[in-house]
């Protein structure tokens, strides 16, 4: 134990400064700031997990979330009430989706020609200045374009920021600060999410788009602050540079793709919830917002506490409790006549859904080099994005043979699907750290 916490800590902080600067993804000013907020590790066993410019990148993250989650739920009801009717609403998400899936496919040739920070207000901009052009109103394909340019720069920004933070995080303790990072990003969904439909319904639309602009681009003030002033070009010259990863590159790293496809169904179950609990519960409008209040909230739990616990224990061997808990929160709601159980299954679903969340995330991003955090960034998040919103597609194909409570319950067993994957990551972690403890 004294080991680890003497010289055998030091050399692991000086390892992650020296990779997270020779890739050129931090600038000098930027590392010199790092090592100055962590101290010496001789002085405290842990290194201090939240500095400086990290403090600014979670800012920047929880006013982008707000702003995404503001008008996410207003947008549809601005479209259908102006005469878009559901469909114009369906068509209005849709193309805020397939902005996001757009900026995560480009984000990893982007980080190689631009500056994170760079990226990171463009993407602020892109979801604050489209957004007033709503003030004017518009038809329908107006909005949809503003949907798109929107959903590019929340792509954008969410894929950087989470680079940024796996980068100036300690490596010995990144799945904790995940964790933290997991909640300063669920905040806005609790809060925002049901903010921004009762501003449209008792002030107007008006204001929620004024706030969803301002939050966008709030974090600009401090854009002079923010952490990733590198130019990847000029780092990736450099002789001792590893060169930057691609999409596919980073795909075929150890693991990556298994990852990705384990996180993808929980997001699946996540999708379907999120779209169609309220419309399963009918008339039982509280039930459903309970349900979807207790799912958020455990999930943010979930994240923090697997964080604290993968960094000590290993995150591999909480993808199999983490698939199941979730599984069994979706079987719950066949039950779905009982509030009770839409309550349970649904905190249930939260929990799984919040450890599977930060397993993934931590183990995709300590597979990689330092030189493809942000392609491990953008691959999570398109795994979120491709089950959130493939999820409910299919579930509508299906739900009208079989109905509400037999369709929820039958994606809680696709969830199971996963857990072979699940379990041959976490022999192989067990073997890797055996392997570890038997050559010292």
């Amino acid at each position: 134990m004294t080991h680890r916490q003497g010289t055998g800590l030091q050399d692991r902080q000086d390892t992650g400064l020296q990779d997270r600067q020779g890739t050129g993804l931090l600038d000098r000013q930027d590392a010199a700031s790092l090592q100055a907020s962590v101290g010496s590790p001789l002085a405290a066993p842990r290194e201090r997990m939240v500095s400086g410019p990290l403090a600014l990148v979670f800012l920047a993250e929880f006013f982008a979330l707000t702003s995404f989650y503001l008008l996410l739920s207003v947008t549809p009801l601005y479209a259908a009430r102006a005469g878009a009717g559901t469909s114009g609403a369906g068509l209005v998400t849709g193309a805020l989706l397939a902005g996001t899936v757009a900026a995560e496919l480009a984000a990893s040739k982007l980080m190689n020609r631009f500056a994170y920070r760079t990226l990171v207000g463009a993407g602020l901009v892109l979801m604050g200045i489209p957004a007033l052009a709503l003030l004017a109103g518009g038809p329908l394909l107006v909005v949809a374009a503003i949907s798109v340019v929107r959903g590019f720069g929340f792509g954008l920004a969410t894929v950087l920021l989470g680079a940024l933070t796996a980068m100036l995080l300690p490596p010995q303790r990144r799945g904790e600060g995940l964790g933290l990072y997991g909640v300063v990003a669920s905040l806005p969904g609790v809060l925002a999410l049901p903010s921004g439909v009762w501003l449209a319904g008792h002030v107007g639309y008006a204001v929620v788009v004024v706030l969803t602009a301002a939050t966008a681009l709030g974090p600009l003030v401090a854009f002079r602050w923010l952490p990733g002033t590198a130019n990847p070009r000029a780092a990736s010259a450099r002789p001792d540079a590893d060169l930057p990863l691609g999409l596919l590159a980073g795909l075929r790293q150890p693991g990556e793709l298994r990852l990705a496809l384990v996180f993808a169904a929980t997001t699946v179950a996540a999708g379907v919830v999120t779209s169609f609990l309220p419309l399963a519960t009918g008339s039982a409008g509280n039930v459903a917002a309970i349900g979807l209040f207790a799912q958020a909230l455990t999930a943010t739990i979930g994240r923090w506490w697997e964080g604290r616990y993968g960094d000590r224990h290993g995150h591999a061997r909480l993808l199999v409790p983490g698939l199941m808990i979730a599984s069994i929160g979706m079987i719950a709601m066949i039950w779905l006549a009982s509030p009770a159980a839409v309550i349970a299954g649904m905190s249930l679903f939260g929990a799984g859904f919040g450890i599977i969340q930060n397993a993934t995330v931590a183990l995709m991003m300590d597979r990689m080099p330092a030189s493809g955090l942000g392609t491990a960034s953008a691959l999570w998040n398109l795994a979120y994005d491709a089950g959130f919103g493939a999820g409910p597609v299919a579930f509508g194909l299906f739900v009208g043979h079989t109905g509400y409570p037999v369709a929820f319950a039958l994606t809680g067993l696709l969830t199971l699907a996963a857990l072979p994957t699940a379990w041959h990551e976490h022999v192989a972690a067990r073997g890797h750290g055996s392997a570890r403890r038997h050559s010292r």
